[in-house]
């Protein structure tokens, strides 16, 4: 029984003892002085569609909007730490919440953010401010290469993977609809295609991970003929191939039993109610040169879509035999997407989401300039993944060479995640992160997408202003050099002195350069 409808049936018991009671003791009609209103707000819980912890718990889900309303002085003490003390991400949190409901976004009272310490980042501003993009006329970046036969044209900001079966379908709805409104992609995941991703005619990158699941035979195994039925959909814009994931690189991913259903086990062609732990590998290749046959095989049976791959960089060795065979036979992913080893997930081993993979900046700027020292990068697009929040951290990704960026973790807080932390138990208070059909029903796909799209919007449009302000025309000009990064007290290191610019053609051998 749900939550909501325990608290009608409680509510209704208390009012009829009470009238019983109050026949003998006439002074029992005055406790509904205290039980009316908690009565009467609780019912106002259960009606309202925007607020999913007040929906699933009626009047008790109040107390964490009255501890947010007097923030941050009560719910700085509710979020993580660093090692310091100092509160991690409630700037970035506060922010797209704001930005999703399309509330006042400023603050008062300058930075804060401590400027002085170690890491701290900035770019430099121009005293000759242009502005050349009109708020509702946002960039686009083609992706594909001379072999795809259907480029797509890609938004700037779009979201990232996070599958159904982590992601309820509730959520998974909200967040299809939220791209369809805003016009930007949103990544699958490895879980499979849903009819839940569909229905809203948002564009997919279609995921395809070590699983295969959705198109995968009994045995597991990658299935071309099911893959074709699915990749040819219009809806499927690019295909993805996932090597590995930020937050568990060289781990497969993990469904935990408890929300493993009969539908998800239905759409990733598996058993329910178990533990799903995907290979840590793919089985249709096992070297640079299979890898490169795979995604072409991808491309030639989605009907020249994009197709590209996902990673954490690991050993810097194994992603330059990549580029190597590509040198070699000609065959080129359409995009590569690098994720940090700071990205989010659902359930990991916390050894591997701590101390296994490169993070997202060194990841970057070393698969940028592996691919412009082999001089690949002209036919290759990079999408940035792991913790983009706001418009600087687009900003930095295109400095250190994405040309655009995905989001998971921003785009879930933008429907309402509050970060319970528990994803992995089924209890998601939020209804997103749950397969508790009880849960699911608080997230009201309607009042959700809208904000997952107004989060975009406001978050490109701060990305574009913020180009303006240093005197730039255009979005591909921003380089390293204009963004700045505190090493010391008194030591300040441009991106392009951290992370010096690497020549293009230079790690060819002598006989393949032009």
């Amino acid at each position: 029984m749900k939550v909501r409808e325990k608290f009608i049936l409680l509510s209704i018991f208390i009012v009829i003892l009470i009238t019983i009671t109050a026949q003998y003791w006439p002074f029992m009609w005055w406790s509904l002085i205290i039980i009316g209103p908690v009565i009467i707000l609780g019912i106002i819980d259960i009606i309202q569609k925007k607020h999913a912890i007040r929906r699933n718990f009626p009047f008790i889900g109040r107390m964490r909007y009255l501890l947010e309303s007097i923030r941050p002085e009560i719910m700085q003490y509710f979020v993580e730490t660093d090692t310091e003390g100092r509160p991690i991400n409630r700037i970035f949190r506060n922010l797209i919440y704001q930005r999703a409901k399309k509330v006042n976004d400023t603050t008062p009272f300058g930075t804060q953010m401590n400027v002085y310490r170690s890491g701290y980042e900035w770019m430099d501003h121009s005293m000759y401010i242009q502005n050349t993009y009109k708020r509702h006329e946002f960039p686009k970046i083609i992706i594909g290469g001379k072999d795809c036969k259907k480029p797509y044209s890609a938004s700037l900001l779009n979201i990232s993977a996070m599958s159904f079966g982590s992601l309820s379908k509730n959520a998974v709805m909200a967040l299809n609809k939220g791209a369809n409104i805003g016009g930007f992609a949103h990544n699958t995941g490895e879980g499979g295609l849903s009819k839940y991703h569909l229905k809203y005619k948002g564009d997919l990158i279609w995921q395809i991970g070590t699983a295969y699941f959705g198109c995968r035979t009994k045995a597991g195994k990658f299935s071309a003929d099911s893959f074709q039925k699915k990749a040819i959909k219009d809806q499927v814009k690019m295909v993805e191939i996932k090597l590995s994931q930020g937050a568990k690189p060289g781990h497969g991913g993990v469904l935990p039993a408890i929300k493993n259903t009969p539908e998800i086990a239905e759409i990733r062609q598996i058993e329910p109610h178990k533990d799903v732990l995907s290979p840590p590998s793919h089985s249709v290749f096992s070297n640079p040169l299979e890898l490169l046959e795979f995604i072409e095989q991808l491309r030639n049976l989605s009907g020249g879509k994009p197709i590209g791959f996902k990673l954490c960089v690991g050993k810097k060795e194994e992603f330059i035999d990549i580029c190597k065979a590509m040198v070699e036979v000609g065959i080129k992913p359409d995009f590569i997407t690098v994720d940090g080893g700071e990205g989010g997930t659902g359930a990991a081993p916390v050894e591997f989401s701590n101390s296994i993979g490169m993070p997202l900046r060194e990841g970057l700027v070393f698969v940028h300039d592996t691919l412009v020292g082999f001089d690949l990068k002209s036919d290759i697009k990079i999408i940035a993944s792991g913790k983009i929040f706001s418009g600087f951290h687009m900003i930095r990704a295109k400095a250190l060479g994405a040309d655009l960026c995905n989001s998971a973790r921003a785009m879930m807080l933008s429907i309402g995640c509050i970060q319970a932390r528990e994803c992995n138990i089924n209890t998601c208070p939020t209804g997103i992160a749950t397969q508790n059909n009880s849960l699911i029903a608080g997230l009201v796909v309607d009042e959700k997408s809208q904000r997952v799209a107004n989060f975009h919007e406001e978050t490109i449009h701060s990305f574009l202003e913020m180009i303006a302000a240093a005197g730039l025309n255009h979005h591909d000009e921003i380089k390293r050099k204009h963004v700045n990064r505190r090493i010391g007290m008194h030591s300040i290191e441009k991106y392009d002195e951290i992370y010096p610019i690497v020549n293009k053609g230079s790690l060819l051998a002598p006989d393949t350069k032009n």
